[in-house]
């Protein structure tokens, strides 16, 4: 770092940075900006020079330089306290943060609970002021994603989008042989009164899991009893509700799958207030195996969502697209955790 003549330290610059590495200056803005033309040996020798010298990228200088903005929204359109109750969210946030923390990108987490948020971010997405977006929970109708991707943005929705086709890049687990894998474990275990709490039908994995649901009963030769299914919102208190509908609507249920793990901690709450035992009376699954499943007793049977492999390919794609690449849809497989509760 050198002094100037006020007496104030500078930082280093890129100049420093190639007298360092004994490189032209163009070799270190071409391994700044991806590394292409680099030789492995002035690659390890521009790497050794910037840890020395400490030199940092002047992220404002290079945006001008190049047009991009090297930062990525994390885009979810939900109220700021679904945001703060649902471990998913968190547990997809650090993965897609620490993804892009490999490749020197920050990620900016960004909330749109109304339709006011919802545009005012649209317009601040679209005029240039990040170069992607990761797209979580996405609702059918929601112009979110449309307008995103009629303006040409990279985007990468988690879970498969409705009504959108394959236009939209998308990451998704594999909800409805999830859902079938669950009911055929309820199933196997000799429960015939199948119950279920879905996710919202406007959202992905609402109707996949419903319809795994379905598949599975047919299989078996079981009748579809709409009183045996109860909507619910992927929240805790969404799930006590719907349990309370199900005992009313269906008390010799047997057993009930729910289609998030977070609503699955509700309805155990209310089946064991209610006197019944799990599972000894009605067994319980859920989706996800994030940690509610864990946090309580019995602790909970459930599919677990492959998370982190999730963030990655949400970021892998993403990337690709910003660099000009074209990206299609991944679905990825769940896995039968079993515990106490099924």
């Amino acid at each position: 770092m050198t002094t100037s003549a006020n007496g104030r330290r500078k930082p280093p610059t890129i100049h420093d940075v190639a007298r360092e590495a004994g490189v032209s200056r163009g070799t270190v803005s071409r391994f700044l900006n991806g590394g292409h033309y680099v030789s492995p040996a002035a690659r390890r020798s521009v790497e050794a020079a910037i840890k020395k010298t400490g030199y940092v990228v002047n992220r404002h200088a290079r945006s001008l330089s190049t047009g991009r903005s090297d930062s990525v929204a994390f885009l979810l359109t939900e109220p700021q306290e679904k945001f703060f109750e649902d471990p998913n969210f968190n547990i997809l946030l650090r993965g897609c943060t620490e993804r892009l923390a490999q490749h020197d990108i920050p990620l900016l987490l960004m909330l749109a609970e109304s339709d006011d948020d919802r545009r005012r971010l649209t317009r601040y997405i679209t005029s240039g002021h990040v170069d992607g977006v990761l797209l979580l929970s996405n609702h059918s109708g929601d112009p979110v994603a449309a307008e995103l991707h009629d303006a040409g943005i990279p985007l990468v929705v988690c879970g498969k989008p409705i009504g959108r086709g394959t236009k939209v890049s998308y990451v998704a687990a594999a909800d409805r042989e999830g859902a079938q894998d669950m009911v055929r474990h309820l199933l196997d275990g000799g429960r015939r009164r199948v119950g279920m709490v879905t996710g919202p039908l406007d959202m992905p994995g609402g109707p996949d899991r419903l319809a795994g649901y379905r598949d599975m009963l047919a299989e078996a030769g079981l009748p579809y009893d709409p009183a045996l299914v109860v909507e619910g919102d992927f929240r805790r208190s969404g799930g006590e509700r719907a349990a309370r509908r199900l005992l009313a609507q269906a008390p010799d249920m047997d057993a009930v799958f729910v289609a998030s793990d977070l609503m699955a901690l509700g309805v155990v709450g209310v089946l064991q207030q209610a006197g019944r035992s799990v599972p000894d009376d009605i067994a319980v699954g859920g989706f996800d195996d994030s940690p509610a499943a864990t946090a309580i007793a019995p602790a909970l049977t459930t599919m677990r969502q492959p998370f982190d492999r999730i963030s990655a390919e949400m970021v892998r794609m993403l990337l690709a697209q910003i660099a000009g690449e074209d990206t299609a849809g991944v679905i990825l497989p769940t896995e039968l955790v079993v515990r106490d509760s099924a």
